[in-house]
């Protein structure tokens, strides 16, 4: 079912070798909840715990492909919601840091990791939108959930030649990719229309 599935997704366009070996070898089924398991290989998103969703594997593979990731990358992921996408991630071998903002997810997917040995650099509750400064500058940076524009906060945190890949926007979003081409400078390439959950700010 896997193969089935890496093969639905290298025919919707995705061509990155190690993106599709990746959704060939994670068990998908078991980040999600077992009531969806016969449904884990659909290339669907599906509900998880505190109202979020665990994307579309087709989706989680665009987002990746763009990343452009390489080994010992040093990753920031805004929104580990199940944990599949970190999972795609570790596959590649980056140095994955990861926040969650809801509290009952981050515990869930807290306890899965550790159940599964999945070794993120750091897993942290928190605000997505102020990413992580302490542990900055990152090679790359994915948002999986939707942003009405770019946080600020998260391109400072990026290497000059580091990559911010998120979707932007109201209802359906724009999927961007962010290229810092200096200290003040940054490239700008847009990829198409998708629907995430929101990207949610702590306004406390």
């Amino acid at each position: 079912m896997r193969n089935q599935l890496a093969e639905l997704v290298a025919s919707k366009g995705i061509h990155n070798k190690k993106v599709l070996e990746a959704i060939r070898t994670i068990p998908r089924h078991l980040f999600m909840d077992s009531s969806f398991e016969d449904h884990a290989y659909q290339d669907k998103p599906f509900p998880i715990a505190a109202d979020q969703t665990i994307s579309q594997p087709y989706t989680v593979a665009f987002q990746t492909e763009l990343l452009e990731v390489e080994p010992d990358h040093k990753v920031l992921e805004i929104g580990t919601g199940s944990g599949y996408q970190t999972a795609v991630l570790l596959h590649l071998r980056a140095k994955v840091y990861t926040i969650e903002r809801q509290r009952e997810l981050f515990k869930k997917t807290n306890l899965f990791f550790k159940k599964m040995g999945y070794r993120p650099k750091k897993f942290v509750f928190g605000d997505g939108y102020k990413g992580l400064p302490e542990q900055a500058p990152f090679d790359r940076i994915i948002v999986t959930a939707g942003a009405p524009e770019v946080p600020k906060k998260l391109l400072a945190q990026l290497k000059v030649g580091g990559k911010l890949v998120i979707p932007v926007g109201e209802g359906d979003q724009e999927m961007l990719r962010i290229t810092r081409k200096s200290d003040t400078e940054f490239a700008r390439e847009a990829f198409g229309t998708f629907r995430f959950v929101p990207l949610l700010e702590n306004k406390n």
